[in-house]
């Protein structure tokens, strides 16, 4: 992790906590977190929790993020938030480009076009990126994350730095207990700035790891020199897990 570039840990919740559940972990945070940490931190609420998250935290130095944002607007996409319907909430983030949404049919254009358009409307937008077991298996990481950085980027600017930050994913290590080990995370982080580098100034991204990360490995991740923070999964569910990979990031 470079002295130069303030760290980062966010926690994405992904399809988990009711309104309720969602006060209560912010309420159980705030006591947990050391507000004079040198770093950010960031929960990814679902939808239904976005405003309440943001009330909860409000005065505090713990920002919130949403799971996903729509590259329109406004208009006929049912099911779909647009970026000023996030900012609405009191957040103040996004993240964008995430393996599961992947999955479920974003492409590589929709990245692009959702980087763009939430850092426009003043997001913080978090691009992931990552590979799956068999690309890793071929020998293809390298190729596939590239492709991926490149394309999310397509229409980004070197003014865009201080709204972007990059995560890699492996998804073979998402939600499987898998972790990549430090010279792996290494390695791809380090494509990851090298390939943006194209087009920001790789020495003030921020490169994020996520992959499993849980309060035992994450400073030895986090102490890799192109790794400046984690996004966290299932860890971040639990206040005092996820203040720990605060804690170690700090």
């Amino acid at each position: 992790m470079s002295a130069v570039r303030r760290p980062l840990v966010a926690g994405n919740w992904k399809m988990h906590k009711t309104v309720g559940e969602a006060r209560e972990f912010c309420d159980a945070l705030a006591t947990l977190v050391d507000v004079a940490a040198p770093l950010d931190v960031a929960v990814c609420p679902p939808f239904t929790a976005l405003e309440a998250t943001a009330r909860a935290l409000a005065g505090t130095s713990i920002a919130v993020y949403a799971q996903n944002v729509h590259e329109a607007e406004a208009g006929a996409h049912t099911g779909d938030v647009s970026a000023a319907m996030v900012l609405d909430t009191g957040a103040t983030g996004a993240l964008v480009g995430h393996s599961e949404r992947r999955a479920a049919g974003d492409t590589d254009a929709q990245v692009a076009a959702r980087v763009r358009a939430g850092i426009d409307a003043g997001l913080l937008i978090v691009m992931c990126c990552g590979e799956s077991l068999d690309t890793r298996r071929a020998g293809q990481t390298e190729e596939w994350v590239t492709r991926q950085v490149r394309d999310g980027l397509a229409s980004a600017t070197a003014a865009d730095i201080d709204r972007l930050v990059i995560a890699y994913e492996p998804i073979w290590a998402i939600g499987t207990g898998e972790t990549a080990t430090p010279d792996q995370a290494q390695e791809a982080c380090a494509i990851v700035r090298r390939v943006a580098s194209e087009v920001v100034d790789g020495t003030r991204l921020r490169v994020l790891y996520g992959g499993s990360v849980n309060p035992g490995n994450a400073a030895e991740l986090m102490a890799c020199a192109d790794v400046d923070g984690a996004l966290v999964g299932g860890a971040s569910l639990d206040p005092g897990s996820f203040a720990a990979i605060v804690a170690a990031a700090a």
